[in-house]
Formats: structure tokens, sequence, C-alpha cells
């Protein structure tokens, strides 16, 4: 009996040793794209060194369907005393990404050099393959899927309005509505998503503004203007008027959430609009900037207009001279223009100011101070600064070293952003990680801001 206590440890590291090594996903697959995701493994030799991948087919966000590529992310690890590996607490000995990291398997991918796009359609995008090597010998492997969205979130046209679209969850029950408004990319870009929101209960109108002419002068929805100049901020009653003919939409409830211009958007219809109930201003200005698109003279007209009169507007300054460093190989950085225009206009600035003070609505600003395409972590603190001195109602997510792409929700590939010579700023892990706490902060607001879900 005495040899009791010093046997069932010796049975139990022979135990632990022996077993096959495993892969452990929490929770269990298929999961929601931005959940919380932790991956561990057990049954491994304790302090056995493992080299740890995962790969996947990735069509990167755009306009266009793109054919999508096969990426890959890997480290190697040791396992602790027990066997095991957490993610959420390992650090890697080398490999893709550094320091503790729950999703850097996903954010730290890159292209597999030598392997061919897909063609649109023939892969599964959501599909994530899991392996582990000791040496040259794979001892586990795994797969997981990453959905976009829930596949009972029903999508359809929204009739009326050029290329918008509808998403909400079956059900008779009326939801909190949410009016998603994209940046200058223009398009449909912003309807690709509603359905990740939709998938969190609310209903939700996706809503191109306009539409720019591509290299070959095609525009994608010739409904809309070719431009971005004096945009009525009333086109959003327009958007109200249509979500409350929608017996699932309770019309009381009504947030907007806006990316880059579409933030500068949100922002000025909570100044101006009385049913906004919710603001989400995602790397958004703190001013009104000069249109632009065909016919527009740089620098003579402002991007939106109230009540049919342009608003007060900051000229952009070297704008055409910062695109031709295209030409000489050169990175773009369209943060430059603005900086320069606003220094050189500081009395215009002013006059161009939001009166953020004036919203009265919850107000949630997101910026990233490393932001290429203009300086929305500064104009985010001057947002922020604002409203807390007017006692107003505000929360601010600031990232030092992210980027403009702080709209998506942290398991996506961020290290394919500043590939080419038109830079967004951040580096991959500073914006991973900050879309990671973005998107569940960005959630949690809404659902306060607007009440219950059904």
């Amino acid at each position: 009996m005495r040899l009791l206590p010093i046997l069932l440890p010796l049975l139990l590291s022979v135990r632990l040793a022996a077993a096959a090594p495993t892969f452990h996903v929490e929770p269990a697959p298929p999961v929601l794209a931005g959940e919380p995701l932790a991956i561990l493994l057990s049954g491994l030799p304790p302090g056995a060194e493992v080299q740890l991948r995962a790969e996947r087919w990735y069509a990167p966000v755009s306009v266009q369907a793109q054919a999508p590529q096969r990426l890959r992310a890997e480290v190697r690890l040791r396992a602790d005393e027990t066997g095991r590996i957490d993610l959420r607490s390992a650090v890697p000995l080398s490999g893709s990404w550094q320091g503790a990291d729950a999703h850097g398997l996903f954010w730290s991918m890159r292209p597999v050099d030598g392997v061919a796009r897909a063609a649109p359609g023939t892969v599964n995008t959501e599909a994530v393959q899991l392996e582990l090597w000791q040496g040259e010998t794979r001892v586990a492997q795994a797969s997981l899927q990453l959905l976009a969205a829930l596949p009972e979130v029903r999508v359809q046209p929204a009739q009326g309005l050029p290329g918008a679209v509808f998403a909400s969850l079956p059900g008779p029950q009326r939801r909190p509505a949410l009016i998603l408004l994209g940046g200058s990319e223009g398009g449909s870009l912003i309807t690709q998503a509603a359905p990740a929101f939709a998938s969190h209960g609310f209903a939700v109108l996706a809503l191109p503004l306009y539409s720019p002419p591509d290299a070959q002068g095609r525009r994608e929805i010739p409904d809309l203007p070719a431009g971005w100049a004096e945009l009525p901020v009333e086109v959003l009653d327009r958007a109200r008027d249509w979500l409350a003919g929608r017996p699932e939409v309770d019309a009381t409830r009504i947030g907007l959430h806006g990316t880059s211009m579409g933030g500068l958007l949100a922002l000025l219809a909570g100044v101006h609009l009385p049913w906004v109930q919710a603001v989400v201003a995602n790397v958004p200005s703190d001013v009104v900037w000069d249109g632009w698109g065909p016919g527009v003279p740089e620098g003579q007209r402002s991007q939106f207009s109230l009540g049919g009169r342009p608003l007060p507007f900051v000229p952009l300054l070297g704008y055409d001279e910062e695109l031709r460093n295209r030409e000489r190989q050169q990175p773009v950085l369209i943060r430059r223009p603005h900086e320069r225009g606003r220094a050189a206009a500081q009395q215009r600035a002013a006059a161009a100011r939001v009166p953020v003070e004036r919203i009265r609505a919850p107000l949630m600003v997101i910026g990233g101070y490393d932001d290429q395409m203009w300086p929305s972590g500064a104009m985010a603190q001057s947002i922020a600064e604002r409203r807390w001195e007017a006692g107003l109602a505000t929360e601010a997510l600031l990232f030092p070293d992210a980027g403009h792409a702080l709209y998506d929700h942290g398991q996506a590939p961020t290290t394919l952003h500043n590939r080419g010579l038109r830079k967004i700023g951040g580096t991959p892990e500073a914006t991973a990680r900050a879309q990671a706490i973005v998107w569940p902060r960005t959630l949690a607001f809404l659902k306060r801001s607007l009440g219950p879900m059904p």
C-alpha cells in the first residue's frame, strides 16, 4: 500500500505519454466567425516540440468575386508538463505569429507558394484544415468550419433601394434594425457584411451609397450616383421608411453602423435625423471633406448636403500627386492629402467639424492611429473628447498600431492588407487583435443601445 502514492503518478505519466495526440476545438465546429474560439492539443509527450499548421482557401472581400487563394500559417510549439498545448496561452517558439493568441492561426495566414488560385465557387472558403507534426510525421489532424453567417439567415434584395440587401433571421418577432453604410470603395461591398450582423439577431439593411466606374468605365450599380458629391444626409430617411414597412422590423429601434466615409455619414445622421437610436462610427472622420467623382472639380464640392445645401468641407491637398506615387512604384498613403488639407485650411476645418455633441443617441467610435487612409485614430479621439466634455454616452475604442481595417472579426487574414502599393496601415497583429476586440464590443453596444432581441 505504501507504493500506491508512488505508482499512481508513474501510471498517469505512462498513460499521458501513450495517449494519441488529439485536437480539441471549443466550441465544437461549425463556429460563427468572430465567436471566441479555443484550440487545444492533448496526448503529447510532456515537453515535446511540435509543428502546428493551418490551411484554408480564402477569397478577400471585394466588389467583384475574387479567385480564392490557398493560405497557410504554422508555428513551432512546446507541450507543457501534462502533454497539452492551449493556443490561448501557449507562446510559439517560432513561426507565423508571436505571443499567445487564440486566433493567431487565422489572421497570420499567408499565401502558399506555388499553389494557383481556385476558380470562384469551386472550393469551400469556410473550411480550415489543422495538422500537427512531430518532425516528419503528421500525428494529428482536424478541420473546422468558420461560418461567415448562420445558414438560416435570409438575404434578399431591398426592392426600391438600388443595390441594397435586407438580411434577417426568420420568425414573426419584430427586431431592432441596423443600417450598414460603407466607405469610398462604393458599390455592393457593404452588402457582404449584412448576414454577419443578422446572425446576431438584427434586421439589417446594407445600403450602397454610390457606384464608381471601374478602369473600363463600367459601373456595378448604374442607378446609384457615379461620384460622392453633395450626397444628401436625408438619403437615410428613405432607408428608414423602407425598414418601417417591414413586418419583422421594430422601426422605433433603428441604429446606424458606418465604416470610413460611411462612419462620417452615420455621425451626420446622428446629428440631424431624430429617429436614429444608436451610432457606430468605425474609422470615421470628424470633419466633412470635398467630394469626388466623374465631372466633379477637385476641391470644389462638398461630400454631403443637408436640406438641399452643401455642408462646409475641407479640401484635400495633393491627392492626385499622391496617386502618382503608384507610377513611381512608391507607397500611396491617402492619409497625407487629408493631413495636408486640414493643416492648410484650419478655419475651414473648424466650420466643417461634425457637431457630435448634438448626437443624443449612444455613440461608439473606433479608430486606429496607424490608419494610412486618413488619421482615424486622432479623429476618433477628437470625437470622443468632445462628447465626453458634453457628458454624453460615448464608447471609444482606439488602437495605437492598428490600421483602417477595423471592421472585421479578428479571424480573417490581416497579412493581406498592405501587400500592394496603396496602404491602409496597421501591422497584421495589431489590426487583427483590434478587430477581435471591436467585433464583440460593437455587437454588445448595439444590443445594449437598441434593446432586447426576440
